[in-house]
């Protein structure tokens, strides 16, 4: 990699450089050609290509003329010294010189950095080609409300940080930035965002790096967290109405080798990280911002990496469950219930649990396609007493009504129930009094799952809404294991210590 003595631009584009880019689905035109594009040579100034791909989604719309990101805006996870600042700035001064009266609200967390980025656009608008466009008199103000930078053409950017109460009051604003992005509450996008509600544009953008552990304790870093986690989370409930880019290195197994100059791995990540390093930013610029921060800072502002805390994983947890793998009950001890569960796909999975006095054991018994097949299953294995529950919101309900003709003592879960054995499952695991067989399909299942709330009270079912996501096992004896508390343990044989069946 060439060391960035010039201002080449970097050639590549965004989805081949960005470590996640989300970009909406129904895109089917763009306004950067009509708004941006016809003004940057007029401005003697290039884009990145990836900076330029940033835009064209910004303004993407849909067939019907709307914005594509008009739910969730523009979020922007992208380290320090790459460039993020200055291809929305050369955007933003674009549209405003496109389209006279445009009203564009950039806030900051702290007036230190609302100051500074002023400055910069400030840099960019007193340049020749520009400055005969802007207001003749004062087109750059440092004072008072309407402070930022003004157009001849009635356009503006106004500058402000949230910590002093910027941004709210504005009755019609056109875009917003919400800088240092990280440092803001949900609550306080309320206000702000409904000053666009009557804009033709209507166009948000989120900007930050990853949040610090005091962020995370403090909760002001929900909003930024929230999209990330939107975004890149494949169990969507609903489609992501934005455009969610991240630039970021690999996380290494040691933290704090991160900021070790010297090493050839740092200079290797700072390319993923930072698609401007080699281009226009050099290695000094870097050198400056490491020397200058702790190992932590380097490790998400320059590197752009997230914790792992923030990673969504499985609500089981992964030691304790491997830790509970055992061979269970005899396979002539006939379990205490059933469950049954099934996919998008339609698949079937049959669990069972064996409840004893003060552990329990499950397994998945029986799986496939054919819905026939596993009715005559369950019939023959459960008899009439051994209660089988399925979920009531399960599209494997559809078996109910055929297995209660049949003489099954055929339970429909509620969400209580789901919230119940989830619970169960959990703490009994946790506990080392639930044990499994350690099959494939199950322990899949259990690294798939994810949590979604059940109730204000606390409770939690498994996240079934995606597809691609076998979970269906795990959720079949989790109903078994709830059926198996209202049966009850079965009582023992007082000769050979394991409940005796005669049919299983």
């Amino acid at each position: 990699m060439p060391v960035a003595t010039a201002r080449a631009a970097n050639p590549a584009p965004l989805v081949e450089i960005a470590r996640h880019c989300v970009i909406p689905d129904d895109v089917a035109f763009t306004r950067y050609y009509e708004l941006i594009a016809p003004e940057l040579p007029g401005m003697g100034i290039t884009l990145d290509q990836w900076q330029q791909d940033i835009w064209e989604i910004a303004l993407g719309l849909r067939s019907d003329g709307s914005l594509c990101c008009d739910v969730m805006g523009v979020t922007l996870s992208i380290a320090r010294q790459a460039g993020k600042t200055w291809g929305v700035m050369v955007g933003l001064i674009a549209i405003c010189l496109a389209r006279p009266g445009t009203t564009v609200v950039w806030s900051s967390h702290h007036d230190r950095t609302s100051s500074e980025t002023l400055a910069k656009i400030a840099g960019i608008v007193e340049k020749p080609a520009i400055r005969p466009k802007m207001r003749a008199q004062h087109p750059v103000v440092n004072t008072d409300d309407n402070r930022g930078v003004h157009f001849a053409n009635g356009s503006r950017i106004l500058f402000g940080a949230r910590s002093a109460g910027f941004g709210r009051g504005f009755s019609e604003v056109d875009i917003q930035v919400y800088d240092e992005c990280q440092n803001i509450k949900p609550g306080s996008l309320t206000d702000m965002l409904a000053a666009m509600n009557v804009s033709e544009i209507g166009l948000a953008f989120f900007m930050g790096t990853p949040p610090r552990p005091q962020e995370t304790r403090l909760g002001v870093d929900a909003a930024f967290k929230r999209r990330r986690n939107r975004a890149i989370e494949p169990k969507k409930r609903r489609p992501f109405k934005g455009v969610y880019v991240e630039f970021s290195a690999d996380a290494p197994v040691d933290r704090e080798s991160i900021p070790d100059l010297d090493a050839p791995e740092f200079w290797e990540r700072l390319s993923i990280a930072n698609p401007s390093y080699g281009y226009r930013v050099g290695r000094s610029a870097i050198e400056r911002l490491v020397e200058n921060m702790s190992p932590e800072d380097v490790y998400r502002e320059v590197m752009g990496i997230w914790d792992e805390t923030n990673k969504v994983t499985s609500p089981i947890d992964a030691a304790a469950w491997a830790a509970n793998a055992d061979g269970g009950p005899s396979l002539k001890v006939k379990p205490t219930a059933l469950g049954v569960d099934m996919n998008h796909a339609r698949k079937v999975s049959i669990g069972a649990c064996w409840l004893e006095v003060e552990s329990a054991h499950v397994e998945e018994v029986w799986a496939g396609f054919d819905e026939r097949d596993a009715i005559e299953w369950i019939v023959r294995a459960a008899g009439r007493r051994m209660p089988v529950m399925i979920d009531s919101e399960s599209p494997a309900n559809s078996m109910i009504p055929t297995l209660k003709a049949r003489g099954v003592k055929a339970l429909t879960g509620s969400a209580a129930d789901m919230a119940k054995g989830c619970g169960l499952v959990k703490s009994e695991t946790e506990a080392r009094t639930l044990t499994h067989a350690d099959q494939k399909s199950l322990n899949d299942a259990r690294t798939g799952a994810r949590e979604r709330k059940i109730g204000k009270a606390g409770g939690w079912g498994y996240d079934r809404s995606s597809p691609t996501v076998e979970i269906q096992p795990l959720v079949a004896v989790t109903l078994a294991r709830v059926a198996a508390s209202i049966q009850g343990p079965k009582k023992h044989d007082p000769m050979a210590g394991k409940v005796v069946a005669s049919s299983w």
